[in-house]
C-alpha cells in the first residue's frame, strides 16, 4: 500500500532493474540501451558483447518488463519511463550518454532527450515506429492508418493478440523475448496505447538539437518509411540508414549499430 502512495499519489519515480552495467576505466563513451515492447535489457546482450572494450554499456528493463516494477495502475507513457530512467541512472552516470533505442525504446529515447537534454549526447534509433497524429483523406488506407487501426484493435481485443503471437514470431516482427500472456497482457496493451498510438515523437524529434541516427529494416512492416524520410528532411541533425532486416534486432543490425555508436563517440 505504501508503494502505491509513494509512486501514485506522491509522484516518486520508480527504480528500474539495471540488467547490465559494463563499467570500464576511463570510458570513451557511455551507452544506454533501451529495449522495445515485450523485450527486456537482455535484448542487447549480444550487441554489448561485441561493443568496443573502452565503452561503458548500460541496459535496463523498462517499466512493465523484465525484472522492473509492473504496477497495474500505472500509465506506461514515455514520460513515466524517462523519469524512471533518470531516477535510476542519474547518480550513476556523470557524462552525457549515447542513447540507443529499439522500437518502443526509440520513442522513450526521443522523450528522454527532449525532457533531459543534458543526460543525452546523441541518439541511435532502431526500427523507430514514428506515426503522425494528422489524419489525411485518402481513397485507399495508408500503411500508417492500417497499422494504427490494427493497434487499436489489439487494445480493444487483447485475447485475440495473444493467439497471434506465434505467427508474429515466425515472421520476425517480434523477438523471442516477446512473451505475452493473460497475466501481463494489460501491461502490453497499456504500453501500446500510451507509447505507440498516442505519441508525439515526430513533433518532438524535429525540435531536438542532438545528433540522431535512425536505422530501419528494409523489410520492416511496422515502420512507416515516409515518416522517417520526412523527419530526416526537416531536421538536419537526423541521418537515415537501412539494413537488410525486419523489425527485430537480428544479426544485420548489430555491426551497423556498433559502427554508429563508435562514430558518435568520436564526435
Amino acid at each position: 500500500m505504501w508503494q502505491e502512495i509513494l509512486h501514485k499519489y506522491l509522484g516518486k519515480a520508480y527504480q528500474l532493474h539495471v540488467h547490465t552495467d559494463k563499467r570500464v576505466k576511463n570510458p570513451r563513451a557511455t551507452v544506454l540501451f533501451l529495449h522495445g515492447m515485450g523485450d527486456s535489457g537482455a535484448a542487447w546482450n549480444k550487441l554489448i558483447e561485441e561493443l568496443p572494450d573502452d565503452m561503458r554499456a548500460i541496459s535496463v528493463d523498462l517499466l512493465g518488463f523484465g525484472a522492473s516494477p509492473r504496477p497495474d495502475w500505472l500509465k506506461y507513457d514515455v514520460d513515466v519511463q524517462a523519469r524512471s530512467i533518470i531516477a535510476t541512472l542519474g547518480h550513476r552516470v556523470t557524462s552525457p550518454c549515447i542513447v540507443v533505442g529499439h522500437s518502443m525504446g526509440s520513442l522513450v529515447a526521443i522523450h528522454l532527450a527532449k525532457r533531459y537534454p543534458k543526460f543525452v549526447k546523441s541518439l541511435v534509433l532502431c526500427s523507430p515506429p514514428l506515426y503522425s497524429d494528422e489524419e489525411r483523406k485518402q481513397i485507399l488506407p495508408s500503411q500508417e492508418k492500417l497499422l494504427k487501426s490494427f493497434y487499436q484493435y489489439a487494445v480493444d481485443n487483447p485475447n485475440h493478440i495473444i493467439k497471434a503471437v506465434p505467427v508474429a514470431l515466425k515472421l520476425r516482427i517480434i523477438g523471442e523475448a516477446f512473451n505475452i500472456t493473460r497475466k501481463n497482457v494489460a501491461t502490453y496493451m497499456g504500453v501500446l496505447e500510451t507509447c505507440i498510438l498516442n505519441q508525439t515523437a515526430i513533433k518532438d524529434i524535429l525540435t531536438l538539437k542532438k545528433p540522431i541516427e535512425m536505422i530501419y529494416g528494409m523489410f520492416d512492416p511496422l515502420v512507416v518509411k515516409k515518416n522517417l524520410h520526412y523527419v530526416a528532411h526537416r531536421n538536419p541533425l537526423v541521418a537515415l540508414e537501412r539494413v537488410r532486416a525486419s523489425h527485430d534486432l537480428s544479426a544485420p543490425y548489430i555491426p551497423k549499430i556498433i559502427k554508429t555508436i563508435s562514430d558518435a563517440a568520436a564526435v
